[in-house]
């Protein structure tokens, strides 16, 4: 489990594709900026812009993972030399500073609005129609593993047969200290929905 609290801003330093051809995933060495890695062994697991990934290789500056094709089909950012988010698993000794999450990224976003408020940015993203109804005002929302609040619900169509558009706003740390800065209108980012707002869901559509 993570809490969506960036811990630090990584970097992909190289994608190497592994043995399998076609549908073989790839290996990324990633350099740990300023995560801390004396805590972290073989097999723990790591947040990349929201997607957990299991460690498998060490060293003192940076880490390795394997990641599945599936994976990559699922995700965006994952499969390119780039500046990433990164959080190490969540401890029952720490704050959970954000909310629960899983690191399973549950589809895709499209940036439709990037724009500076004041001393803020407005970011507005369009989730497809799978994860609409779960997006509500003042709820929460995984974006590229950054744990953030829902400001404005707009559907897209009858039913959000179309998606819904979601509003956010960045405050200037947030802007600061993850690569949410280098976003751009269009471009797809990572999401991951509530836990709790899953379970709701499940439960209601049991008793129908």
């Amino acid at each position: 489990m993570f809490t969506g609290i960036v811990a630090a801003i990584g970097k992909i330093e190289t994608v190497q594709p592994l043995d399998g051809g076609l549908d073989a995933g790839v290996r990324l060495n990633i350099h740990a900026g300023g995560l801390p890695l004396a805590d972290v062994a073989l097999g723990d697991s790591i947040a990349i812009n929201g997607a957990c990934m299991t460690v498998v290789e060490k060293s003192d500056t940076g880490f390795a993972v394997d990641v599945s094709r599936e994976s990559l089909n699922c995700t965006v950012g994952l499969d390119t030399t780039t500046e990433v988010n990164l959080e190490k698993a969540l401890t029952l000794a720490e704050r959970l500073g954000g909310h629960l999450v899983s690191g399973h990224v549950d589809g895709l976003g499209i940036v439709r609005k990037f724009e500076a408020v004041g001393e803020s940015w407005e970011l507005v993203i369009e989730a497809p129609h799978e994860l609409a109804k779960y997006l509500a005002f003042k709820g929460s929302v995984v974006v590229n593993g950054v744990s953030l609040t829902v400001n404005r619900v707009e559907d897209l169509g009858a039913g959000a047969v179309n998606g819904c558009r979601f509003s956010i706003n960045l405050i200037p740390h947030t802007i600061a200290v993850t690569t949410l800065k280098h976003l751009t209108v269009d471009g797809k980012v990572n999401l991951e929905i509530d836990l709790i707002a899953r379970y709701v869901e499940r439960m209601l559509s049991l008793d129908k």
